[in-house]
């Protein structure tokens, strides 16, 4: 009788001690691929496998249900596991749900569907969001000026903008280029379709698909952007119906005095800017620190705030990482004068030697929307026609590790997400 109770013992223990979740740890030392992990969270949420985002437990962990394919995905892409009983998953949930702990269990609920602004013919390397979603193997649809003005946007729930030019001064790169032949096509290309779409200026096209882009925000999209996306998108907000081209980009003339005429309220993040008038300055306005900063490479880094992920689980969730400290990198658009930051817009990444921001969110209308500066997260400065990064050497990048957070987050249950 003895014996028979021992077996079944043994039995009801080894029941206990099943393995029922896979856990994908995210802090420095237990992942050898922060980037991939996040692609193999995408696929089990594409593949309705349900998913948790663990705030702030080691480093912003994943717990997926423990499936065969699931560990064999993980292998074949390189990403480290570990498999946790019921038991273990309990203790974990219980330690998380605590008050005492800065931590916060989010349920993922499906995979967002992914679109990329981006014009036709470019390679992945020009832009570090395509680059980084091809390395992690997350899909995502390129669109451009044609698909958004017939509203194509409505087909995705999240949205990144290129290193795009929306003011129609095609990047300010007049001065240095203007003779160059790459940018004497793109320039024939923009015109080309700008009046293919009916407009008589690309001034004015570009206007039209930041005003659809806006509205994509207002009904309750997600949007990304960096670098040049993020003040060149506000400027043209806030110049609708003003022409602040001159004649080398538009054919004509500024309108006179058109400084005093911008409307900051049509602006997502940013007041009071001024515009670079000179053609020939590779800047769009005051908003940029690129030409202000004076932050030598060995020194230029950038914190990640702290928020509680409880109450604050936006930013939370935007912001997991296996460090706070996060190398800078220039673009075109590197940081934001937090002085022409507007007030309802948060703070998720600064520089405290200047006290310029790298990285901010904030709300508009049902949608969301998040900027960051720079332009390549492990290319401190990089020049056109650079050789493109080999994430296969930064598979552990912070830098790159927040662009990836942006894409995860629209996957959370909604109630998440309310402010």
């Amino acid at each position: 009788m003895l014996k028979k109770l021992f077996y079944i013992f043994l039995f009801l223990l080894s029941l206990t001690a099943k393995a029922s979740f896979i856990l994908i740890p995210m802090d420095e030392t237990s992942q050898q691929n922060h980037l991939k992990a996040y692609g193999i969270t995408y696929w089990c949420l594409d593949k309705n496998y349900k998913a948790s985002w663990l705030l702030n437990y080691r480093g912003g962990s994943f717990l997926l249900p423990d499936a065969e394919e699931i560990r064999k995905e993980c292998q074949i892409r390189g990403v480290n596991f570990e498999i946790i009983s019921d038991a273990e998953e309990v203790a974990i949930l219980n330690e998380i749900s605590s008050p005492s702990q800065n931590m916060e269990s989010v349920v993922l609920e499906k995979a967002p569907k992914i679109a990329v602004y981006t014009p036709k013919g470019k390679q992945p390397w020009d832009d570090a969001v395509t680059l980084v979603l091809t390395y992690a193997e997350i899909p995502f649809t390129p669109i451009y000026d044609e698909e958004v003005l017939s509203d194509q946007l409505l087909l995705y729930d999240w949205l990144h903008l290129h290193h795009e030019d929306f003011t129609g001064q095609y990047g300010k790169f007049y001065g240095a280029y203007k003779n160059v032949p790459w940018y004497i096509e793109q320039k024939k290309e923009a015109e080309s379709l700008a009046t293919k779409l009916g407009y008589a200026k690309v001034s004015q096209e570009k206007g039209a698909v930041t005003k659809k882009i806006r509205d994509f925000v207002v009904g309750g999209g997600f949007m990304f952007a960096m670098c040049s996306a993020t003040d060149s998108f506000d400027i043209a907000l806030a110049a609708d119906g003003v022409d602040i081209c001159e004649a080398m980009f538009d054919g004509d003339p500024s309108e006179g005095n058109y400084q005093s005429k911008m409307n900051y309220s049509n602006s997502f993040a940013f007041k009071d800017f001024t515009l670079e008038r000179r053609p020939e300055q590779y800047e769009f306005s005051d908003i940029d620190m690129t030409s202000k900063r004076r932050v030598p490479m060995i020194k230029d880094y950038f914190t990640l705030m702290e928020f509680s992920a409880k109450w604050d689980p936006i930013p939370s969730m935007l912001c997991q990482n296996h460090t706070q400290l996060v190398k800078g990198f220039m673009g075109q658009t590197t940081a934001f004068d937090v002085s022409l930051i507007k007030s309802n817009v948060l703070l998720m990444g600064t520089c405290e030697l200047n006290g310029e921001a790298r990285y901010i969110h904030g709300q508009k209308g049902k949608g969301m929307f998040t900027f960051y500066g720079g332009h390549d997260p492990e290319d401190f400065q990089h020049q056109v026609g650079d050789p493109p990064t080999v994430l296969d050497l930064h598979a552990n990048s912070p830098g790159y590790r927040l662009i990836l957070n942006n894409v995860l987050f629209p996957a959370a249950r909604k109630k998440k997400l309310k402010t």
